[in-house]
């Protein structure tokens, strides 16, 4: 289990305003992002421009809205991409991309895309993986609405067509999603089924989830970030919004820390209380010769020489020195005792 990668999706944030994207890239170098996510598509890469009933949204976050527009208002224009890559590398943070068609892959490679993303909607399209591996670059794969069995045939594709490095992220499909739409025993899942790095793309609105998917097992986490001017996007609901960024980031990297450690451990700082343990004390003036029992010894904080451990072994004994009202019994009277 590595320390967790945070990824910072922009998607359709920008809400129209180039402005606004770097504004996102920004604030998730501020806020400790270890990289930000584009979305690389035209609305016609996506669906047909069309009222037909199939390509209206019919429930959720978007229902009445149709497909193309929704992608044609929430699309990052090609003609930015150069400059956002640009902003990133030189506010010295990653910047990537979820291509959703092959003209995209093109694109990206131009500007020399680190690694890619594919979507949860687009995993089982054979042709894009197979024009990802191609670039020989490391993928990230979200599952959502896939069934074990299909990441399975997916997983297998990618093996047999050499990709070289693979990870998945849990997804829950459902924007935003709640609480009782996770299985987060997924991740454990993923990692034990298919041996790679597991992570969880979020699009919930309770921070918990996150917490709980580390202690899972989750290395990488993609979550959609805002600001002030993202308000009108499609995705700000289920956001994170400018300085809950910096909370996200503190509550996973926090809760990582919790987890890190694969051996018993306890810190330095517990030593201190140490001394609230128990010893054996003289609760009377003892006579040397006179018999160490519960009405002159007894079993009371702080510590210190002879523990709880040695009183059964000193019970019942002669003292073999004179003790003094709340002295506490020193270890050498092990050596002198009958």
């Amino acid at each position: 289990m590595t320390k967790p990668y945070f990824i910072a999706e922009i998607s359709a944030n920008h809400a129209g305003s180039l402005k606004t994207a770097k504004k996102l890239i920004k604030v998730a170098k501020y806020y400790g992002a270890d990289a930000v996510k584009l979305q690389t598509y035209n609305a016609d890469s996506m669906t047909i421009n069309s009222n037909k009933k199939k390509f209206l949204v019919s429930s959720g976050l978007w229902k009445g809205e149709k497909l193309w527009d929704l992608y044609d208002r929430a699309k990052t224009p090609y003609s930015w991409h150069k400059d956002l890559f640009d902003y990133a590398k030189k506010l010295k943070i990653t910047c990537f991309s979820t291509p959703f068609d092959s003209e995209a892959v093109d694109l990206l490679e131009k500007l020399n895309c680190p690694f890619y993303k594919i979507s949860s909607f687009e995993m089982n399209d054979f042709p894009l993986l197979q024009k990802v591996i191609k670039t020989k670059k490391p993928i990230i794969i979200s599952t959502g609405t896939s069934s074990l069995r299909e990441i399975k045939d997916v997983m297998n594709f990618v093996k047999k067509n050499k990709a070289k490095k693979v990870s998945l992220l849990y997804c829950v499909s459902n924007y935003p999603a709640t609480s009782k739409d996770f299985n987060l025993n997924n991740i454990r899942i993923l990692k034990k089924e298919f041996n790679c790095r597991v992570g969880l793309s979020d699009h919930s609105i309770d921070n918990n989830i996150a917490v709980a998917a580390v202690s899972a097992g989750a290395e990488i986490f993609e979550k959609h970030i805002a600001c002030k001017d993202s308000k009108k996007s499609p995705d700000f609901k289920f956001s994170l919004y400018e300085n809950e960024i910096g909370i996200y980031r503190k509550l996973i990297d926090d809760t990582y820390e919790m987890f890190k450690k694969k051996t018993f451990y306890r810190h330095n700082n517990e030593n201190f209380y140490k001394k609230f343990r128990r010893s054996i004390y003289a609760i009377k003036n003892i006579k040397k010769g006179e018999i160490l029992d519960k009405n002159n010894i007894k079993l009371l904080r702080p510590s210190a020489a002879l523990g709880p451990e040695y009183f059964n072994k000193i019970l019942n004994k002669r003292s073999p020195i004179t003790i003094s009202y709340s002295t506490s019994l020193s270890k050498n009277i092990l050596k002198k005792i009958k």
